[in-house]
């Protein structure tokens, strides 16, 4: 099994534990979805941490908190048809590689990345999450050993 590197933008299948699972107790996610990794960092221990926003078929009620993903970047990354938004409002973090990593579908159990997204698109992601996080509506949980 060869991972990908984690890189901003790349989209990842993963277990996304919501923020009100994880302030209900649960551990770990319920549902494997992609996510668009949005930072990656190494530490000086030499590890990787990295933050991801889950992708959803959910409308958001306030449009400020979340990106609408173009049918032709869905395409690009194999998702479905169905419309899907990177929320900016939550973000888990992890340790590269954790156990939360999925394939990307079943007939692929060693591909692990949907894609990258466009450049335009990413920073859209990026400029929300920054705007979420000076509104102070920004939430992340920490899944770090």
């Amino acid at each position: 099994m060869v991972l990908p590197v984690p890189t901003p933008g790349l989209v990842i299948g993963y277990a996304y534990l919501w923020y009100r699972e994880h302030r209900e107790g649960a551990e770990e996610g319920r549902k494997d979805r992609p996510c668009a990794i949005v930072v990656a960092t190494r530490t000086e221990a030499g590890t990787i941490q990295v933050m991801v926003a889950p992708i959803t078929h959910a409308a958001p009620a306030d449009p400020d908190d979340a990106v609408e993903i173009p049918q032709k970047v869905k395409r690009h990354l194999g998702l479905d048809d169905a419309p899907s938004w990177i929320v900016t409002t939550e973000l888990n973090r992890f340790e590269w590689p954790c156990p939360d990593l999925r394939p990307v579908a079943r007939g692929k159990p060693d591909t692990f990345e949907f894609g990258t997204l466009p450049v335009e698109l990413f920073d859209r992601v990026k400029r929300s999450i920054q705007a979420n996080a000076r509104k102070g509506s920004l939430k992340s949980t920490g899944r770090l050993p």
